[in-house]
């Protein structure tokens, strides 16, 4: 159970965070709606997942790679141009009309569904902080806890199920805050957020330069 709590806690401090993530799940449930914000998160999620089952079973090989000189600096400037695209991309289209998008069809949904999908598992894949994360955890709470696998499984799960509690939670707020938005907030808020995606992507690549 200790370790079910330490997961808790990691993921309360990662629930917190106003990162990228954040201002893409904002974005898409304010938006497109609950369902949308959702798939951004499940692409989130997915990606989590990911991380953790590659570095609990090539814990080695994945510390080899981090020890490589231009890792972090490829890492970096690939996560940031993929950001600032995201960004830029939010900046320089219009966004949805909310009534227009209750109209589309099943096909344009499913398709705008999946590029929110392929938008949270990118923008949290090619983020050195997310690589960084799981190795750290793995190395100085796992290992040096010499957690069983079953503590570990525990404390996997307590992360995860935290951050997905919270980021369904943000999604629904995003859905409550769209009700009482004007076609000109959802424009404020679109550049708000492709701002911010665009200032991560570039604080991102001056980290790995300087």
């Amino acid at each position: 159970m200790q370790a079910l709590i330490y997961g808790i806690g990691y993921g309360l401090v990662l629930c917190i965070l106003l990162g990228p993530l954040f201002f893409a799940l904002l974005q898409a449930g304010i938006e497109r709606g609950m369902r949308a914000g959702l798939m951004v998160g499940l692409g989130i999620w997915i990606s989590d997942f990911v991380f953790i089952a590659t570095t609990y079973f090539g814990m080695a090989y994945l510390v080899e790679i981090t020890r490589w000189n231009g890792f972090e600096w490829y890492l970096g400037w690939i996560g940031g141009m993929v950001l600032m695209a995201f960004g830029l991309g939010a900046l320089l289209t219009p966004p949805p009309d909310l009534e227009t998008q209750v109209r589309a069809n099943a096909s344009s949904r499913a398709k705008s569904y999946l590029k929110y999908w392929i938008k949270g598992f990118l923008v949290n894949t090619i983020n050195p902080f997310t690589f960084f994360f799981w190795i750290g955890l793995m190395t100085t709470t796992v290992v040096q806890n010499g957690f069983s696998s079953t503590s570990a499984f525990l404390f996997f799960a307590g992360i995860m199920g935290t951050v997905i509690l919270t980021d369904s939670l943000k999604v629904l707020l995003a859905k409550k805050i769209r009700r009482r938005m004007t076609p000109y907030h959802v424009l404020r808020m679109r550049q708000f957020s492709g701002a911010a995606l665009v200032i991560f992507g570039i604080a991102l690549i001056i980290r790995v330069v300087w």
